[in-house]
C-alpha cells in the first residue's frame, strides 16, 4: 500500500473515532405523587396530582417547553372503583416550571395536573382504588417529547 493512501485512510479513521454523536435534549425519568385520599363523601373534589420530570439539554441552545399535556390510563382498580381498566383521562394547557432549560445543563420540571375523585362516606362500605398510569407530553423548541413515570398514582377512596 502506498504511503500516501495509508495517510489518508489513518486519517479517515481518526476523524471517524474523534466524533461525537450530535448534541440532544432528553428526559431521563419521571414519577408522580404516588397516592392521594379523596375525601369521604366528595363528589368531583378538585385536586392537583404533581409529576416530576428530569431532564438533560446537551445541545448549546436553551430549549423552551412549549406547551404539555397528561395522559392518565387506568390499570388496575381495588373494590367498586367507578371507571373501567383502560380508561383515560386527559389534561392539556398544563404548565410546566421551568419553563425552559438552559444550554449545557440539566434541570427538573415540574408539572401541575389539574384532576377530580369521588368518594363514598368513609365508614359506610368497603374501600375501593384507582391505580393510573401516567405519560407527560412535552412539545419544545427541540421537538416533541414523551415519557411514562416510572410510579403509578393511585387514588384510594371509600
Amino acid at each position: 500500500m502506498n504511503v500516501r493512501l495509508t495517510a489518508v485512510l489513518c486519517a479517515l479513521a481518526l476523524s471517524t473515532a474523534c466524533s461525537s454523536p450530535p448534541a440532544t435534549f432528553a428526559l431521563t425519568g419521571a414519577s408522580v405523587d404516588s397516592t392521594y385520599w379523596c375525601p369521604g363523601g366528595s363528589t368531583d373534589a378538585p385536586y392537583t396530582l404533581n409529576a416530576t420530570i428530569r431532564s438533560r439539554n446537551d445541545t448549546s441552545t436553551q430549549v423552551a417547553i412549549q406547551s404539555a399535556s397528561v395522559e392518565m390510563v387506568l390499570a388496575a382498580v381495588k373494590g367498586s372503583w367507578l371507571e373501567r381498566v383502560g380508561d383515560r383521562y386527559d389534561a392539556a394547557n398544563l404548565v410546566v416550571t421551568p419553563n425552559t432549560v438552559a444550554a449545557h445543563s440539566s434541570a427538573t420540571l415540574t408539572v401541575a395536573v389539574p384532576s377530580t375523585c369521588t368518594s363514598a362516606k368513609y365508614g359506610s362500605g368497603s374501600s375501593s382504588s384507582g391505580s393510573y398510569e401516567v405519560t407527560i407530553h412535552l412539545v419544545t423548541s427541540a421537538g416533541s417529547f414523551s415519557i411514562t413515570a416510572a410510579n403509578r398514582h393511585e387514588i384510594l377512596a371509600a
